[in-house]
Protein backbone atom coordinates (compact mmCIF):
# COMPACT_ATOMS: atom_id res chain seq x y z
CA UNK A 1 0.00 0.00 0.00
CA UNK A 2 1.23 3.47 -0.93
CA UNK A 3 -0.36 6.30 1.00
CA UNK A 4 -0.22 10.03 0.25
CA UNK A 5 -1.06 13.06 2.40
CA UNK A 6 -2.50 16.26 0.96
CA UNK A 7 -1.36 18.75 3.57
CA UNK A 8 1.43 18.17 6.08
CA UNK A 9 0.44 20.05 9.21
CA UNK A 10 0.97 18.81 12.77
CA UNK A 11 -1.70 16.10 12.63
CA UNK A 12 -0.57 14.75 9.27
CA UNK A 13 3.03 14.75 10.46
CA UNK A 14 2.02 12.83 13.58
CA UNK A 15 0.16 10.21 11.55
CA UNK A 16 2.90 9.83 8.92
CA UNK A 17 5.59 9.59 11.60
CA UNK A 18 3.51 7.07 13.55
CA UNK A 19 3.14 4.85 10.49
CA UNK A 20 6.83 5.02 9.62
CA UNK A 21 8.34 4.83 13.12
CA UNK A 22 6.17 1.84 14.03
CA UNK A 23 7.51 0.01 10.97
CA UNK A 24 3.96 -0.59 9.75
CA UNK A 25 4.76 1.02 6.42
CA UNK A 26 8.05 1.93 4.79
CA UNK A 27 8.86 5.60 4.39
CA UNK A 28 9.33 5.10 0.66
CA UNK A 29 5.62 4.23 0.45
CA UNK A 30 4.46 7.39 2.25
CA UNK A 31 4.09 10.54 0.12
CA UNK A 32 3.00 14.08 0.93
CA UNK A 33 2.22 17.28 -0.90
CA UNK A 34 2.02 20.80 0.52
CA UNK A 35 2.30 24.13 -1.29
CA UNK A 36 5.29 25.26 0.81
CA UNK A 37 7.84 22.92 -0.74
CA UNK A 38 10.84 23.99 1.34
CA UNK A 39 9.03 23.20 4.59
CA UNK A 40 7.67 19.98 3.09
CA UNK A 41 11.16 18.81 2.12
CA UNK A 42 12.47 19.68 5.57
CA UNK A 43 9.74 17.58 7.21
CA UNK A 44 10.37 14.79 4.71
CA UNK A 45 14.04 14.65 5.70
CA UNK A 46 13.09 14.55 9.37
CA UNK A 47 10.26 11.99 9.20
CA UNK A 48 11.28 9.93 6.18
CA UNK A 49 8.42 10.32 3.70
CA UNK A 50 8.64 11.20 -0.01
CA UNK A 51 7.79 14.84 -0.90
CA UNK A 52 5.63 15.26 -4.01
CA UNK A 53 6.12 18.32 -6.24
CA UNK A 54 2.44 18.65 -7.26
CA UNK A 55 -1.00 17.45 -6.24
CA UNK A 56 -1.31 15.38 -9.40
CA UNK A 57 2.07 13.75 -8.84
CA UNK A 58 1.00 12.77 -5.35
CA UNK A 59 -2.36 11.28 -6.33
CA UNK A 60 -1.01 9.31 -9.27
CA UNK A 61 1.77 7.83 -7.11
CA UNK A 62 -0.39 6.32 -4.34
CA UNK A 63 -3.24 3.91 -3.65
CA UNK A 64 -4.71 5.81 -0.69
CA UNK A 65 -5.06 9.60 -0.55
CA UNK A 66 -5.39 11.27 2.86
CA UNK A 67 -7.08 14.69 2.88
CA UNK A 68 -5.21 16.52 5.63
CA UNK A 69 -5.54 20.14 4.50
CA UNK A 70 -7.79 22.81 6.04
CA UNK A 71 -11.52 22.06 5.65
CA UNK A 72 -12.14 25.27 3.69
CA UNK A 73 -9.50 24.20 1.12
CA UNK A 74 -11.01 20.80 0.36
CA UNK A 75 -13.45 21.71 -2.42
CA UNK A 76 -10.74 23.48 -4.43
CA UNK A 77 -8.39 20.53 -3.90
CA UNK A 78 -11.02 18.04 -5.03
CA UNK A 79 -11.79 20.11 -8.11
CA UNK A 80 -8.15 19.82 -9.13
CA UNK A 81 -7.72 16.07 -8.56
CA UNK A 82 -11.23 14.64 -8.98
CA UNK A 83 -10.42 12.80 -12.21
CA UNK A 84 -7.23 11.33 -10.73
CA UNK A 85 -9.09 9.94 -7.70
CA UNK A 86 -11.07 7.47 -9.80
CA UNK A 87 -10.69 3.92 -8.45
CA UNK A 88 -8.63 5.12 -5.48
CA UNK A 89 -9.32 5.17 -1.74
CA UNK A 90 -9.70 8.55 -0.07
CA UNK A 91 -9.36 9.05 3.68
CA UNK A 92 -10.24 12.36 5.27
CA UNK A 93 -9.12 13.68 8.65
CA UNK A 94 -10.86 17.03 8.16
CA UNK A 95 -13.44 18.15 10.72
CA UNK A 96 -16.93 18.83 9.40
CA UNK A 97 -16.67 16.52 6.39
CA UNK A 98 -18.40 13.14 6.24
CA UNK A 99 -18.77 10.34 3.69
CA UNK A 100 -21.94 11.71 2.08
CA UNK A 101 -20.46 15.17 1.59
CA UNK A 102 -17.47 13.72 -0.25
CA UNK A 103 -19.63 11.37 -2.30
CA UNK A 104 -21.78 14.26 -3.55
CA UNK A 105 -18.63 15.75 -5.08
CA UNK A 106 -16.73 12.63 -6.13
CA UNK A 107 -19.52 10.19 -6.91
CA UNK A 108 -19.08 6.45 -6.48
CA UNK A 109 -15.83 6.16 -8.45
CA UNK A 110 -13.77 6.99 -5.34
CA UNK A 111 -13.86 4.85 -2.21
CA UNK A 112 -14.27 7.10 0.84
CA UNK A 113 -13.57 6.83 4.58
CA UNK A 114 -13.61 9.66 7.13
CA UNK A 115 -11.38 9.36 10.20
CA UNK A 116 -11.05 11.76 13.13
CA UNK A 117 -7.68 11.49 14.96
CA UNK A 118 -6.41 13.46 17.93
CA UNK A 119 -3.01 14.85 18.87
CA UNK A 120 -1.93 12.06 21.29
CA UNK A 121 -1.57 9.96 18.13
CA UNK A 122 1.85 11.65 18.02
CA UNK A 123 2.96 9.33 20.85
CA UNK A 124 0.91 6.29 19.87
CA UNK A 125 -1.84 7.03 22.39
CA UNK A 126 -4.42 8.64 20.14
CA UNK A 127 -8.08 7.97 19.51
CA UNK A 128 -8.93 7.34 15.84
CA UNK A 129 -12.66 7.49 15.07
CA UNK A 130 -13.69 5.73 11.84
CA UNK A 131 -17.05 6.79 10.43
CA UNK A 132 -19.20 3.67 10.03
CA UNK A 133 -20.57 4.78 6.66
CA UNK A 134 -17.84 4.23 4.09
CA UNK A 135 -17.24 2.80 0.62
CA UNK A 136 -13.90 1.07 1.11
CA UNK A 137 -13.44 -2.57 0.20
CA UNK A 138 -13.71 -4.79 3.29
CA UNK A 139 -10.10 -5.99 3.17
CA UNK A 140 -8.88 -2.48 2.39
CA UNK A 141 -10.71 -1.04 5.39
CA UNK A 142 -9.43 -3.78 7.69
CA UNK A 143 -5.86 -3.07 6.56
CA UNK A 144 -6.25 0.67 7.12
CA UNK A 145 -7.84 0.24 10.55
CA UNK A 146 -4.95 -2.04 11.48
CA UNK A 147 -2.47 0.56 10.20
CA UNK A 148 -4.11 3.35 12.21
CA UNK A 149 -4.01 1.04 15.22
CA UNK A 150 -0.30 1.84 15.40
CA UNK A 151 -1.35 5.33 16.53
CA UNK A 152 -3.67 4.35 19.38
CA UNK A 153 -7.26 3.24 19.94
CA UNK A 154 -9.34 2.71 16.77
CA UNK A 155 -13.13 2.77 17.08
CA UNK A 156 -15.92 2.73 14.50
CA UNK A 157 -18.90 4.99 15.27
CA UNK A 158 -22.05 6.08 13.41
CA UNK A 159 -22.03 9.31 11.42
CA UNK A 160 -24.41 10.99 13.86
CA UNK A 161 -21.91 10.46 16.70
CA UNK A 162 -18.84 11.75 14.85
CA UNK A 163 -19.44 15.33 16.02
CA UNK A 164 -19.68 14.50 19.73
CA UNK A 165 -16.90 11.92 19.41
CA UNK A 166 -14.68 14.60 17.90
CA UNK A 167 -15.65 17.08 20.62
CA UNK A 168 -14.60 14.65 23.35
CA UNK A 169 -11.51 13.13 21.76
CA UNK A 170 -10.39 15.94 19.46
CA UNK A 171 -10.89 18.89 21.82
CA UNK A 172 -10.42 16.81 24.97
CA UNK A 173 -6.61 16.88 24.99
CA UNK A 174 -6.71 20.68 25.38
CA UNK A 175 -9.09 20.32 28.34
CA UNK A 176 -6.88 17.65 29.93
CA UNK A 177 -3.87 19.94 29.41
CA UNK A 178 -5.65 22.71 31.29
CA UNK A 179 -6.36 20.36 34.20
CA UNK A 180 -2.71 19.26 34.24
CA UNK A 181 -1.56 22.87 34.21
CA UNK A 182 -3.92 23.81 37.05
CA UNK A 183 -2.73 20.99 39.31
CA UNK A 184 0.88 21.76 38.44
CA UNK A 185 0.27 25.39 39.44
CA UNK A 186 -1.06 24.14 42.77
CA UNK A 187 2.03 21.98 43.25
CA UNK A 188 4.29 24.94 42.47
CA UNK A 189 2.37 27.07 44.96
CA UNK A 190 3.34 24.63 47.70
CA UNK A 191 6.98 24.37 46.70
CA UNK A 192 7.44 21.73 43.99
CA UNK A 193 9.64 22.94 41.08
CA UNK A 194 7.72 23.52 37.85
CA UNK A 195 9.42 20.74 35.87
CA UNK A 196 8.72 18.18 38.57
CA UNK A 197 5.18 19.47 39.01
CA UNK A 198 4.33 18.80 35.35
CA UNK A 199 5.98 15.40 35.52
CA UNK A 200 4.09 14.38 38.67
CA UNK A 201 0.72 15.59 37.42
CA UNK A 202 1.06 14.20 33.91
CA UNK A 203 2.15 10.78 35.16
CA UNK A 204 -0.70 10.77 37.68
CA UNK A 205 -3.23 11.50 34.93
CA UNK A 206 -1.65 8.89 32.66
CA UNK A 207 -1.67 6.32 35.45
CA UNK A 208 -5.27 6.99 36.42
CA UNK A 209 -6.39 6.71 32.80
CA UNK A 210 -4.44 3.50 32.24
CA UNK A 211 -5.84 1.98 35.45
CA UNK A 212 -9.39 2.70 34.32
CA UNK A 213 -8.81 1.33 30.81
CA UNK A 214 -7.14 -1.85 31.98
CA UNK A 215 -9.46 -2.56 34.91
CA UNK A 216 -12.67 -1.51 33.20
CA UNK A 217 -13.84 -0.14 36.55
CA UNK A 218 -16.26 2.77 36.78
CA UNK A 219 -14.27 5.97 37.46
CA UNK A 220 -16.42 6.53 40.55
CA UNK A 221 -15.32 3.17 41.96
CA UNK A 222 -11.66 4.06 41.41
CA UNK A 223 -12.25 7.46 43.01
CA UNK A 224 -13.91 5.85 46.03
CA UNK A 225 -10.91 3.55 46.49
CA UNK A 226 -8.71 6.59 47.10
CA UNK A 227 -11.16 8.37 49.41
CA UNK A 228 -10.63 7.18 53.00
CA UNK A 229 -13.24 8.11 55.65
CA UNK A 230 -12.39 11.52 57.13
CA UNK A 231 -9.33 11.57 54.86
CA UNK A 232 -7.68 14.27 52.78
CA UNK A 233 -8.83 13.07 49.34
CA UNK A 234 -12.54 13.28 50.11
CA UNK A 235 -12.03 16.88 51.20
CA UNK A 236 -10.44 17.62 47.85
CA UNK A 237 -13.35 15.90 46.10
CA UNK A 238 -15.76 18.06 48.07
CA UNK A 239 -13.90 21.19 46.97
CA UNK A 240 -14.06 20.12 43.32
CA UNK A 241 -17.81 19.51 43.60
CA UNK A 242 -18.37 22.86 45.33
CA UNK A 243 -16.51 24.63 42.54
CA UNK A 244 -18.40 22.91 39.74
CA UNK A 245 -15.84 20.58 38.17
CA UNK A 246 -18.43 18.25 36.63
CA UNK A 247 -20.57 21.10 35.36
CA UNK A 248 -17.54 22.89 33.89
CA UNK A 249 -16.48 19.71 32.04
CA UNK A 250 -19.96 19.15 30.61
CA UNK A 251 -20.31 22.82 29.66
CA UNK A 252 -17.00 22.70 27.77
CA UNK A 253 -18.39 19.96 25.52
CA UNK A 254 -21.70 21.81 25.13
CA UNK A 255 -19.77 24.89 23.97
CA UNK A 256 -17.99 22.82 21.32
CA UNK A 257 -21.22 21.21 20.14
CA UNK A 258 -23.09 24.53 20.06
CA UNK A 259 -20.34 25.98 17.89
CA UNK A 260 -20.05 23.07 15.47
CA UNK A 261 -23.72 22.12 15.36
CA UNK A 262 -26.09 24.92 16.50
CA UNK A 263 -29.10 22.60 16.52
CA UNK A 264 -27.56 20.72 19.48
CA UNK A 265 -28.36 23.62 21.83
Amino acid sequence: MKIGFIGMGNMAQAIAAGFIYSDRIDGSDVYAYAPHQDKLKSNAAKIGFVPAPTLKALVTSVDVVVIACKPYQIEDVLDEIKADLKDKALLSIAAGWDHDRYEKILGSDTRIQCVMPNTPAMVGEGVLLFERVNSLKDDERAELMDLFGSLGLVEEIPTELMAIGTAVTGCGPAFMDMIMEAYADAAVKYGIPRTLAYKFVSQTMLGAAKLQLQSGSHPGVLKDAVCSPKGSTIRGVEALEENGLRNACMKSIKAVMDFSRPESK
